[in-house]
């Protein structure tokens, strides 16, 4: 046998003979939701934490860690779903929009897992445009998915629809996964739900959950987009102009149906159409009254142009959480499978989210905006043993940096190409305290053409400040997160922020120069 060959299976069996056991090797749920706004998750505080609880998700905080300062790179659903896979910028992972279709083939972290001896499995949204590869084992949504009564894509290609809620149904997989797998390996289950995700359909149980209970309105509410760019005015995501709330002929013709006022005599929405007799019976008696009393009230003229958007703010507020509602008690589920079968003290259990939301803050009810509420995603993780219970990191963290995390977690190397790093030194306190060196900024990149009429936009963010550059309007924003928390006004003209806007203009280049990342799209007229 060559020389060479010889060495390269003496490193081969080197790498088998000193990886762990997969006794001493945890497992990692990672629990994942779409368009979960840390407002709406009670471990991190703010207005809705007693109104809208979330005491499963809250058990990771106080047993873990729950991160104060985490971020994604992109801030739209598909892009972020690759970043966590790839450890990349959507410009290196090449998912950079909604619309693309990521490439299967690229390294990612599933791939390095199933390698690296562990049963690997995802179950619930993919959102990726391609079949999931590196999985052992998968049922997914296909598309966007749906609330009532969903379809999933099966390994063998076959897509089959069952009855019941989608939040349900999604843990009921991952669960049946968890008592089918091989127990020998340790396991990576990635359980991924579509809610809250729009059209913020709850489960029937759910209905009417928060509708004794006052919301409090955000500062924001009618924001009028003034001190900031030109192109905040242009946005096509108000709950005042865009958030679609009516089938009565009279008032609107539309089939998204934000705020569930259903004429399925007429008018149906994709979600009321799917459902039972028995489902629409319950879904009816539940809307029927109060959509009644809103249009008498709308058609008497007795309420003024604030007070409807003060109500479709409500109703989107008591869907949305009602929705979460079915989340939290799907990671109660989990968290009580794991401690039932003893897998608590050896499974590092992480909650997040693709992105924030915006939750009426300017507003505005999407995301895609680099603005806090949709650039902020939850990250919240247990580690029995490792992670100090009721920690609270305020480092800035990205979801470029989940992979090496996971890597980290099951004793693996992570490659050269991935741009984020692991979490662990960071989770992992020392008596020195965490790592001196961790980064000071994030890099931000928005790539989507015009949906929602919002435009590419660019930014680095540090813990005190925020630089987003509009290339196609030429503007670009200054914000001072410590003074105006809710970026009111930006302040890049102010001659009093000459040093630290000079400051961040060389870090975002710096940071440009660091991921590689592509030129600016051209400027428009």
């Amino acid at each position: 046998m060559h020389r060479t060959t010889l060495f390269l299976l003496a490193l081969s069996i080197c790498a088998l003979t000193t990886r762990p056991s997969a006794a001493d090797r945890p497992n990692i749920v990672f629990l994942f939701s779409d368009d979960h706004a840390v407002k709406a998750i009670s471990a991190y505080g703010g207005p809705l934490a007693d109104v809208a609880p979330t005491p499963n998700i809250d058990r990771l905080a106080t047993q873990g860690a729950v991160l104060l300062n985490s971020f994604c790179a992109n801030s739209i659903c598909g892009p972020s779903r690759a970043t966590i896979l790839t450890g990349k910028h959507s410009h290196k992972n090449g998912f950079m929009r909604n619309g693309n279709q990521f490439d299967p083939t690229q390294w990612t972290v599933a791939t390095a897992l199933q390698k690296g001896g562990y049963s690997t499995a995802v179950i619930g949204k993919w959102h990726l445009n391609s079949d999931p590869v590196g999985f052992d084992h998968w049922e997914i949504l296909p598309g966007q998915g749906n609330y009532y009564n969903p379809v999933f894509k099966q390994m063998d290609g076959l897509q089959k629809r069952f009855e019941g809620y989608a939040t349900d149904i999604t843990t009921d997989k991952a669960l049946a996964w968890l008592d089918s797998r091989d127990p020998s390996k340790p396991f990576f289950l990635m359980c991924q739900h579509k809610a809250p995700h729009r059209t913020f359909a709850p489960a029937l149980r759910h209905l009417g959950s928060f509708d004794e209970v006052e919301i409090p309105e955000p500062e924001s509410l009618f924001d009028d987009y003034a001190n900031r760019s030109r192109t905040l005015a242009d946005n096509e995501m108000e709950i005042d102009r865009h958030f679609d709330w009516a089938y009565d002929a009279k008032i609107r013709k539309d089939e998204r149906g934000d705020v569930q006022l259903p004429k399925p005599d007429r008018y149906g929405t994709p979600e009321y159409n799917r459902m039972t007799d028995a489902q629409k019976q319950k879904w009816d008696a539940h809307f029927g009254p109060r959509n009644q009393q809103f249009l008498a009230d709308y058609q008497s003229g007795k309420l003024n142009h604030d007070d409807v958007v003060r109500w479709k703010y409500r109703r989107y507020m008591r869907n949305y959480l009602s929705t979460v509602k079915a989340v939290d008690e799907s990671v109660g589920r989990v968290l009580k499978y794991l401690d039932n079968n003893g897998l608590a003290e050896n499974t590092v259990v992480i909650y997040s989210s693709d992105q924030g939301f915006f939750l009426g803050e300017h507003g505005w009810y999407d995301k895609r905006w680099m603005f806090e509420e949709s650039f902020r995603m939850p990250f919240l993780i247990r580690w029995p043993g490792v992670i100090p219970a009721g920690d609270k990191p305020e480092q800035l963290i990205q979801n470029i940096d989940y992979a090496p995390t996971f890597l980290e977690i099951a004793g693996l190397p992570t490659p050269d190409e991935v741009q984020g790093r692991s979490l662990v030194p960071l989770l992992r306190k020392s008596a020195d305290g965490a790592p001196v060196d961790w980064r000071k900024s994030l890099y931000y990149a928005y790539y989507e053409l015009g949906e929602h009429a919002v435009p590419q936009h660019f930014g680095v963010r540090t813990q005190t400040h925020k630089l987003i550059h509009f290339p196609q309007s030429n503007e670009w924003n200054l914000f001072d997160l410590q003074s105006d928390p809710g970026e009111m006004k930006s302040v890049h003209a102010d001659p009093n922020y000459q040093s630290v806007r000079q400051e961040l203009v060389a870090e975002f280049e710096r940071l440009r120069q660091e991921f590689d990342a592509p030129p600016f799209p051209a400027p428009k007229n």
